[in-house]
Parts: C-alpha cells; sequence; structure tokens
C-alpha cells in the first residue's frame, strides 16, 4: 500500500459538482421515511399511542373530510392563508440570500409595515374612501419595510457590519415601537381590538366567501414576479455575481454597494406587502406577535428551496401543513401536549434540513484498492 494513501484520511467530505433532480427527489424522500420512522418510535415508546392514528389526527389537521366537505374546505382555506404569508415573507427573503447577505429581519420588516397599515386605518379608516385608504396602506407598507431593510444595508455597504446581528436586533426594535404604539392606542383596555370593526374600513373585501383570497392573489403574483426579477433580469444577474463573489462583481464594474442596499430595500418592501397584508386581509389588527414567527421559519423555506419562489410554494405548504397538524395532535390527544406534538413535526423538519447536506455534499473513505508501493 503506498504511503499516498496511508496519508489520506479514513473519511473526508468532498462537495458534489451536481445532483440530478431524480437522485435529489430520492435522497428527500428517503429523508422523510426515515423520520416518519424516529417519530413512529418517539411516538410508540414515549406516549404508547399507535403512530398510524397520530398521523391520521395529523393528516385531518389540514385535510379533514370526516365532518363533510364544508369543514374540509374551512380547514384547506386555512392552511393556505398561513401558507401565503408565509411564502410572501419567504419571498422577500430570497433576493438577500441570494446575494448572500443574511437578513434574519423579515420579522420586523413585516411589523413595520403592519404597523404603518394600521396607522392608515387609525388615522384616515373615517375620512377617505377605501381605495385611497388602500392606496395610502400598501404605499406606506412598502417605504416602512424598505426602510427597514435599507438601514442595515447601508452600514452593511459603508462599513461592513455584520448583516446578520443587525438584522436581528433590529428585529427587537420593530418589536418594542409596535408594542408601545398598542398600548397607545388601546388606552385603559385589555387589548388592542379590531381596527375599525364598525365601518371595516380597510379590510379587503369578501372575495369567494374569504377575507383572505386577496393575500393569496398577491402573493402568487409575487411569486411569478419575483422569480422573473432573479432569473432575466439585470438586477437579478447582479445579485447572483455579488453573490458568488464581491470581488467578481466590482472587476465586472457591478456597484456592490449600490446592489446590497437596493437589494435589502426591496426585500423590506415586500415584507411590509406581507404586513398590509396581515393587517388587511387577515387579522385586522396589530400586536407584536402579527407576524407570527413566520419571518424566522421563512428562513428555512428560503434555504430549503434553493431561493427558487416556485419550490417555496412546496415548501411553506410542508411546514404549514406540519404545523396544523401538531395542532391537531395537541387537541385530539389528552397525553400530547404541544411541546410533543412540535417535536414530532420538528423531526420531520431536522431530516428535511440534514438531507441538503447529502444533496450538496458527498462522503468519501479511504480508497484501499491502490496496490502501489509497500
Amino acid at each position: 500500500m503506498s504511503k499516498n494513501v496511508l496519508n489520506e484520511p479514513f473519511i473526508r467530505i468532498e462537495k458534489r459538482d451536481g445532483m440530478s433532480s431524480t437522485k435529489s427527489i430520492a435522497i428527500r424522500i428517503i429523508a422523510v421515511i426515515l423520520a416518519l420512522l424516529v417519530d413512529a418510535l418517539f411516538i410508540f415508546f414515549i406516549t404508547k399511542l399507535n403512530p398510524v392514528e397520530v398521523y391520521k389526527t395529523m393528516f385531518t389537521g389540514t385535510f379533514d373530510f370526516s365532518f363533510g366537505i364544508r369543514m374540509f374546505e374551512t380547514k384547506l382555506l386555512r392552511t393556505l392563508r398561513d401558507v401565503a404569508l408565509l411564502l410572501g415573507i419567504a419571498i422577500a427573503l430570497a433576493p438577500a440570500f441570494k446575494m448572500r447577505f443574511w437578513n434574519i429581519g423579515a420579522e420586523g420588516q413585516v411589523l413595520v409595515g403592519a404597523l404603518a397599515s394600521a396607522i392608515c386605518m387609525q388615522a384616515f379608516g373615517s375620512k377617505i374612501s377605501n381605495p385611497l385608504l388602500f392606496a395610502a396602506m400598501i404605499v406606506t407598507s412598502i417605504l416602512a419595510g424598505a426602510l427597514w431593510g435599507f438601514i442595515p444595508a447601508f452600514f452593511k455597504a459603508k462599513w461592513n457590519t455584520n448583516e446578520t446581528l443587525f438584522t436581528l436586533m433590529m428585529n427587537y426594535v420593530a418589536i418594542n415601537i409596535v408594542t408601545c404604539m398598542t398600548n397607545i392606542w388601546r388606552g385603559e383596555k385589555s387589548s388592542m381590538g379590531t381596527i375599525n370593526a364598525g365601518t371595516r374600513a380597510g379590510w379587503f373585501p369578501m372575495i369567494m366567501g374569504q377575507r383572505f383570497t386577496l393575500n393569496i392573489i398577491i402573493v402568487l403574483i409575487l411569486t411569478i414576479a419575483i422569480f422573473v426579477y432573479l432569473k432575466y433580469s439585470k438586477h437579478g444577474y447582479e445579485i447572483a455575481v455579488v453573490g458568488e463573489s464581491e470581488n467578481t462583481a466590482r472587476y465586472a464594474g457591478i456597484n456592490v454597494a449600490k446592489v446590497i442596499m437596493r437589494t435589502m430595500a426591496i426585500s423590506g418592501a415586500i415584507c411590509g406587502i406581507c404586513g398590509f397584508m396581515t393587517v388587511a386581509g387577515k387579522d385586522q389588527t396589530i400586536s407584536a406577535t402579527s407576524a407570527g414567527g413566520y419571518g424566522f421559519t421563512a428562513i428555512i423555506v428560503a434555504w430549503m428551496s434553493k431561493f427558487n419562489t416556485f419550490f417555496m410554494m412546496i415548501i411553506a405548504f410542508l411546514i404549514v401543513f406540519l404545523e396544523h397538524g401538531a395542532s391537531e395532535i395537541a387537541s385530539n390527544y389528552s397525553i400530547m401536549n404541544d411541546y410533543a406534538a412540535d417535536i414530532i413535526s420538528g423531526i420531520i423538519l431536522f431530516f428535511l434540513i440534514g438531507c441538503e447536506f447529502f444533496v450538496n455534499y458527498k462522503i468519501k473513505f479511504r480508497d484501499f484498492s491502490d496496490k502501489g508501493g509497500k
């Protein structure tokens, strides 16, 4: 055996040059099967329940025919409502992440967008027509979100600050601003309550029996628009080049600072639109929890989909499906509290995220077949 072979590590990790879509899909299917097996062991040994029955209950969190088509439509539409919000935020993160700017501030950007809409509803709800009110809401929400995205981008472009910490801290600033404003508005009341409950000024109209139907339509438009923007526009090309190498981008004559600030303003603006949809089409109120933690969950969606907005639709639906399934499990089994139910969905997500390692890398063992040398 040659000395070169002996000097090689027993095991090493190599980055793949590429993998066919068939193999990558197969790896993900295997990951889901393994996750379900591990979940089944957890369910059986910890809770003593039948895993198959628990999985059935999880499935009815979204697809429930047991109480007729009405219940099925209600649960499915509720799922689509939440998918729309999660997908919208993930779409907002895609340009920044493709540029390798780690925007962890989507939660705050959504909140300031929602706050801008709520301020417009409070200030102009009874003074201007609904079309003008919607225009004011969406413009101010876009501007607020864009500003919240632009600030950390400006500091990154000018002084190379850490965007992860900066955008993360901006979340807490936004949360406290929203908390302060809602406390002022509610006064002596126990909660903020529904904005313009009497006039419904600033509320999305009912379409197909639901107020959040417009949310779904807006997000579908954004899905197509951002896909085209990233894949076929000059700006999308610049984002990709900056993400690969800032030095290469500068050599190619690209203004890196401008691209960073512009892209983060766009990312924040889309988050602002999601905040507008939350207030106008979902809750008709504002609180520090209006974003529902989706600003952080969207990071998983954007990363797992490789920043492809159409793949994001599948990942977002899967995550919301798991979330609703976990809630269904907790409400149907007294022995399964929210934490145990979250463990089940968490294991599935862990395997799905973990399988990306095997899609992008391969494990190689030392080759002992070399017979040359002694």
